[in-house]
């Protein structure tokens, strides 16, 4: 493990390189394209109104119907810079609410969705990868994918909830 100025002269070479600055640009320019999208089709959700760009590990922003809001739940809308991944996660507004929902979901839901290991060090209750090595290429196909499957989601947890609460 090298040190922090070892480590910004990689950064600056490959800054310089000029790769990671337009594929991060690309897809922070996606993702508020994408949030805009949910925005505007889904007007009786609450779209959170910034994006949460993170350390370059995770970048997301919420999307939760009014159900899930009314009990301190929301839907986290993720990308995961390491793997190159959208997921969707259902999290909560805090620690308090994150454990009762979390023992619920370990303890009646089945193998559906990751559930973590545990609460500590983690912000999600459930987790849904969505998509594995996107196709920006295809950018409209892809905002599709991730629409379709965030409803199916939403839709699992709501069902569940409504049954086991």
């Amino acid at each position: 493990m090298g040190s922090l100025n070892e480590y910004m002269s990689e950064y600056k070479k490959q800054i310089e390189r000029g790769y990671i600055n337009k594929a991060y640009k690309g897809l922070m320019e996606f993702i508020m394209n994408l949030r805009t999208h949910f925005k505007k089709k889904y007007q009786d959700y609450y779209v959170s109104g910034n994006i949460y760009y993170g350390y370059m590990d995770m970048t997301y922003f919420s999307f939760s119907p009014r159900s899930l809001r009314e009990n301190g739940l929301k839907i986290a809308l993720v990308f995961v810079h390491e793997k190159i991944s959208f997921e969707v996660w259902l999290a909560a507004s805090n620690k308090a609410i994150q454990t009762k929902y979390w023992k619920l979901f370990r303890e009646k839901w089945g193998s559906k969705y990751r559930i973590p290991s545990s609460t500590k060090g983690y912000d999600s209750i459930v987790e849904c990868t969505l998509i594995e090595n996107p196709d920006f290429d295809d950018l409209k196909g892809l905002e599709d994918r991730i629409e379709k499957g965030t409803l199916k989601f939403i839709d699992d947890i709501q069902n569940f909830l409504s049954e086991n609460q």
